[in-house]
């Protein structure tokens, strides 16, 4: 079943510490929150206002030298919160600029994996625009889903579009590494994301291509807005639209 979450970096600048925020996600029909840093709260603090508020921990976003340096904390967060899934959030464009450039990033995407998997943790890659660079006619993503192994992939299919994909298309042919999406939307033409709901992102097609490919979480992301509950008030009309 494909439950839909709430990433709280849309939430990033508001100024409550995250267990007040963690409720106001709690009063709305997400079900559960992706995390981006626990903001100075202590893990079993957080898994108190989680069961609270009956959401579930949907993952979290871990840089990748985070995860290099030191898995075990990285686990140990990971544990005392209650999430499988850590996802890496950005790689710079760097990473994609040749096939050589890529195939390192997947092998440190790849070294990452097997030492949280030793874990009982399951690493993802969300992407941006940067990764649809075309390289030997293939998009750079393809060719890093390729080469890392035992990475699965948070496709953002807000930033897939503004980069000129059609993120459905791409959700359809790699949906077997796919347990996580980001929700969002794009203005194909002005190339960038925009609110749910404004932009040429076919909604209900996502949701229904989510649950063909047993996508567990569709997570609302928002770029902008991140100061203010507005924000997710937003996202919870949207995902309330949605079911």
């Amino acid at each position: 079943m494909t439950e839909f979450g709430f990433q709280l970096y849309s939430l990033r600048d508001v100024e409550d510490p995250l267990t007040t925020v963690l409720d106001r996600v709690g009063a709305t029909a997400f079900t559960g929150v992706e995390f981006a840093g626990l903001d100075g709260a202590t893990p079993a603090a957080v898994a108190e206002t989680l069961a609270a508020g009956g959401l579930a921990p949907a993952a979290a976003h871990v840089g990748l030298e985070e995860i290099e340096a030191d898995p075990d904390a990285v686990a140990a967060t990971a544990r005392g919160v209650g999430y499988e899934d850590v996802v890496v959030p950005w790689l710079g464009p760097e990473h994609f600029e040749s096939v050589a450039a890529v195939e390192a990033a997947a092998d440190r995407l790849s070294a990452a994996a097997d030492a949280l998997a030793d874990r009982d943790l399951r690493v993802h890659y969300h992407n941006h625009d940067q990764e649809f660079v075309s390289l030997d006619g293939r998009p750079a993503l393809t060719h890093l889903l390729e080469a890392a192994d035992g990475v699965g992939l948070e496709l953002d299919v807000g930033w897939a579009g503004a980069a000129g994909e059609d993120p459905l298309a791409y959700l359809d042919a790699h949906g077997d590494r796919v347990t996580h999406v980001h929700l969002k939307d794009y203005d194909g033409a002005a190339g960038d994301t925009v609110v749910v709901g404004t932009g040429d992102l076919d909604l209900s097609r996502t949701v229904e291509l989510a649950r063909e490919n047993a996508v567990e979480w569709l997570i609302y992301e928002a770029e902008t807005g991140a100061d203010s509950y507005a924000t997710l008030e937003t996202a919870a009309d949207a995902v309330d639209g949605l079911r």
